[in-house]
């Protein structure tokens, strides 16, 4: 049946699966990608949306590298948020809603668009692996597929096991069936395993809710979007989303079934995401707070089902159902299905390296929930990642990584190989010590340029992002360059109660007075000329006026980033025998060996290692 070796096998086709087919094949590797489903690729399992705070920068830099997921985002939301936008601009972050069928369905179409991509439907059973070596995969009816790469993008479906109440069965997602034997060979081989768990809502019937009784949620009034591609538009009418609240008298009800939870009665040991918890979770964790945020997402243009975000849980559907019809506008409601928890296998990230390759056996690489993250983001850009790196690796190429200054992939994967992760792992932007750098809004200036040099990002995109970069810097030096009389400026400054000018001043110093905005400084003339005779657009000018407004903390956060850069520049010998660093604390001996850094930069983000170690380190090393 297949002849042919590839060079890259993709298995599994989520979210992290997707966008790894995708980056391989586009590099010119002959891709194949197999799933258990085909009608399931870029299923959306949990909650209908893309972006959220961290998770939306994430998104704009797989765009910027030439990934799929902020086009799919667009062609497929139904609502588009910037939250954050009360903070400054590193906080900023876009999220959109999606129609949930499409968003699946464009995935699908834009692979199958994808030239050096194959498809296969079955379930991956097992590794062909020779001298640490991986050849390829077997599947469950003993097709054996040879491959110079593998990529396993396993997601939930790893001895996945589902739990509603006291009643537990095999899946890996609803519906569908567990993936096995793929664990055991690699326990096997030598890795070292993990259970985690992680949770959904009930889907239930719009038809049957009150939503006059809850509070409307509406999308932006000027609604942005993800690609930095004109190939998308943003949208022009939007659906709302809708918020309500649990009670005491719904928290009494839940707690009623706690002796049939899963969660409480110990048949569940794993451990789940301590930032998206269960709703019995969150009254047993926070006992004072007498009611819970829910919001209600629609799951697409034209579907009556709507996501119950907030309400988690693996209770007695029973328990569910009564507790939910007592919350303000679900007095009536209809289940479409309950919700429930899931426990799989993962496999500690600290087993890798930066290019998310794992250190036992060459050439196979693990993104997405293997690694423990949670989110349709971390995994994207995981799966891209891998997928980048497993093409290079079979055209004899350099290895792709970022650093922590370049992106919130780089901080990820970084957290992930370095640190390790006990419970899902989820990105948060106090996670990034560089935000101010890492915002969603320049996230093509950081890395089209290197999505370009891959093969990944196209001309037209480099030649879009050169565009804005040199329109908005020219923008810069307008204001930097410009004066304004007083007579001008002062009406403007004084509607604004800010301190008048008594004489000409740049026009960059006033502007990057805190309460002047864009809004304010087109009432001068000369800006308002400069923007129609240059075209400038949305974008151009957003990035102008956080150029012009945080220079100052984007030139500091510039020079940290650079001192500490020096220390990734100082490389630890492959295979260093720490052993021999007698005056070294065990614990950092014990560490260091087993996660093996590359740099003197990420043996100092390790637990456990101290900056008194890493001054043994630096003395043994001669620097």
């Amino acid at each position: 049946m297949f002849n042919e070796e590839y060079d890259v096998i993709v298995v599994g086709a989520g979210h992290a699966g997707s966008e790894a087919a995708a980056a391989a094949a586009n590099m010119g590797s002959k891709t194949l990608l197999i799933t258990m489903n085909l009608q399931n690729i870029a299923q959306m399992s949990c909650n209908p949306a893309m972006g959220g705070i961290a998770k939306g920068q994430i998104v704009r830099e797989i765009d910027a590298l030439g990934g799929y997921s902020g086009i799919v985002s667009d062609t497929s939301a139904i609502q588009f948020k910037m939250l954050n936008k009360s903070k400054g601009p590193a906080m900023w972050s876009p999220r959109v809603q999606s129609d949930r069928m499409r968003f699946a369905e464009d995935w699908r179409m834009l692979l199958e668009g994808t030239e050096n991509l194959d498809f296969y439907q079955e379930m991956v059973s097992g590794l062909l692996v020779e001298n640490h070596k991986v050849v390829g995969v077997k599947t469950s009816l003993g097709v054996e597929v040879k491959a110079k790469s593998v990529v396993l993008t396993n997601g939930t479906f790893l001895n996945g096991l589902i739990h509603i109440g006291d009643k537990n069965f095999g899946g890996g997602r609803a519906g569908e069936r567990a993936a096995t034997g793929i664990t055991e060979q690699l326990v096997n081989l030598g890795f070292e395993s993990g259970r985690m768990k992680t949770g959904t809502p009930p889907r239930v019937d719009g038809r049957s809710l009150d939503f006059s009784k809850m509070i409307e949620q509406p999308g932006d009034e000027d609604p942005q979007k993800f690609s930095y591609l004109d190939v998308t538009k943003p949208l022009t009418h939007q659906r709302s989303c809708h918020m309500s609240y649990t009670s005491e008298l719904v928290h009494d009800l839940l707690r009623e079934g706690f002796d049939r939870s899963p969660m409480f009665n110990g048949r569940i040991k794993s451990v789940g995401p301590r930032y998206c918890p269960s709703i019995e979770d969150k009254i047993n964790r926070f006992a004072d707070k007498d009611r819970h945020q829910l919001f209600v997402e629609p799951e697409g243009w034209n579907t009556c089902e709507y996501y119950i975000n907030g309400f988690s849980t693996s209770l007695p559907e029973d328990v569910q159902f009564k507790a939910l019809r007592s919350v303000v506008g679900f007095e009536n409601v209809k289940f479409f299905r309950p919700g429930y928890a899931i426990e799989y296998d993962y496999f500690p990230p600290t087993q890798l390296k930066h290019t998310l390759e794992t250190k036992l056996v060459e050439g196979l690489y693990f993104a997405g929930q293997i690694n423990g993250t949670t989110g349709y983001e971390e995994a994207a850009s995981q799966g891209l990642m891998a997928g980048i790196n497993a093409s290079l690796k079979v055209q004899e190429k350099e290895a792709f990584t970022l650093q922590r200054d370049e992106a919130y992939i780089g901080v990820l994967i970084d957290d992930l190989i370095t640190k390790g992760t006990e419970e899902p792992y989820r990105m948060f932007t106090s996670r990034a010590e560089y935000r101010t750098l890492l915002r969603q809004d320049n996230a093509d200036f950081r890395l089209t340029p290197k999505g370009y040099a891959l093969g990944l990002a196209s001309e037209k995109r480099l030649k879009r992002m050169e565009e804005k970069q040199s329109k908005s810097e020219a923008f810069v030096q307008f204001f930097r360059e410009t004066s304004v009389t007083p007579e001008e400026a002062n009406p403007v400054l004084e509607s604004k109660n800010s301190a008048a000018v008594k004489q000409q001043d740049k026009m960059f110093k006033l502007y990057a007075r805190p309460n002047i905005t864009i809004d304010d400084v087109r009432k001068f003339e000369s800006v308002e000329n400069y923007i129609q005779n240059n075209d400038l657009d949305t974008e151009i000018i957003e990035q102008t006026e956080i150029q012009v407004k945080y220079a100052g903390y984007i030139e500091k956060e510039k020079n940290n980033a650079d001192k500490l850069n020096r220390l990734e520049n100082l490389k630890i010998p492959v295979g260093f025998d720490y052993s021999k660093l007698k005056s070294m604390s065990i614990e950092a001996r014990q560490k260091l060996e087993k996660i093996q850094p590359v740099t003197i930069s990420q043996a100092s983000r390790i637990s456990g290692v101290n900056p008194n170690d890493i001054s043994v380190l630096l003395v043994y090393l001669g620097r």
